[in-house]
């Protein structure tokens, strides 16, 4: 009987996550029943949901190794404005694209070499640089927005595609390219993390670096390549955002890195060992783009979502806690 109600309460415990999400779509299923369960709703929860999609994937790969990345955020605005910048002066499309990226790849470098190299540790190494990345933004683009008209046309109608999957109205319904991309970017990472030698090492350091250092593991250098893959993933959301607005400013990614935290700390609920996995932080995702789609069609003030994304991280970490007290 003892053991049967322990078995019983680390499922409940492994699997609050999600229940959790089902309880949240049958609530608003009740309360918005005209719209809620749509596919053209959740087809849009899919493209609001992409570019956080985008970090939160990438923000796996490093926090795998029990490390985090809190400049996301400042590197997608970043990013978004150096393409932008790059569109104004009648630069190609694929030339501020591949610019776009390639500042990831570097703001990435900067993160793996403060963090692996020189020994600061990530929380402080990337609040560093989040400032940085932030000011060079602003120092770019002179605190204003980059508008529609400087937006070349092939990169903003690429937000607006997709692939038909029916007619609403009359009118094309189109499963969106940025959900597309979101779940391009889903099976690389977790083909990286779940099926390559390069991830096992990953979750080898976040499970005990001494002895993966130990055991012939390159610490340095994969934890060098995790927090460039992370700036990489927050470029391209960057991109993704620019194009689904048509305008770059240096402050339209400051919401994507607490999202990110929340998501993979959600996924981390769902792991019995705690540890982050792309999986569970695409539950995470989904956790909160439905109750952020629901509150918004609920006409629930904005701040109450600020205050359950709180309470969202709180639960995650407790739950993932107590599952380790639990084993």
């Amino acid at each position: 009987m003892v053991s049967t109600q322990a078995q019983l309460g680390r499922w409940l415990r492994r699997s609050g996550t999600l229940i959790g999400f089902i309880v949240v779509i049958v609530y608003f299923t009740i309360n918005i029943p005209n719209t809620f369960l749509t596919l053209p709703n959740w087809l849009n929860i899919s493209q609001q949901i992409s570019m956080l999609a985008v970090v939160a994937f990438t923000m796996t790969i490093v926090m795998v190794m029990g490390d985090f990345d809190l400049s996301v955020g400042s590197m997608a605005s970043l990013a978004g404005i150096v393409a932008a910048l790059l569109f104004r002066d009648s630069q190609p499309v694929l030339l501020g694209v591949v610019a776009a990226l390639v500042v990831g790849l570097i703001g990435g470098l900067i993160n793996g070499v403060l963090v692996s190299y020189i020994g600061i540790t990530p929380f402080v190494a990337t609040l560093g640089t989040l400032t940085v990345f932030s000011g060079v933004a602003f120092l770019l683009s002179g605190g204003e927005t980059i508008f529609g008209r400087d937006i070349p046309a092939d990169f903003s109608t690429f937000a607006r595609g997709g692939i038909p999957v029916g007619m609403v109205n009359e009118r094309p319904l189109l499963f969106p390219n940025l959900t597309i991309m979101a779940l391009i970017v889903f099976v690389i990472v977790w083909v990286v993390l779940e099926q390559t030698a390069f991830g096992r090492r990953l979750y080898a350091i976040g499970g005990n670096v001494e002895a993966a250092r130990l055991g012939g593991v390159r610490v340095r250098l994969l934890r060098l390549i995790a927090f460039m893959l992370t700036g990489m993933g927050a470029a391209l959301a960057g991109l993704m955002y620019a194009s689904r607005v048509a305008s770059a400013n240096p402050t339209q990614g400051a919401g994507l890195m607490l999202d990110a935290i929340a998501a993979v700390f959600l996924g981390m609920t769902l792991s019995e060992e705690g540890e982050p996995h792309v999986a569970g932080t695409l539950l995470g995702i989904l956790i909160l783009g439905v109750l952020d789609n629901g509150l918004t069609q609920m006409k629930v003030d904005s701040y109450v979502r600020e205050v359950l994304i709180g309470a969202i991280i709180i639960g995650a970490v407790t739950s993932s806690s107590l599952n380790r007290r639990g084993r």
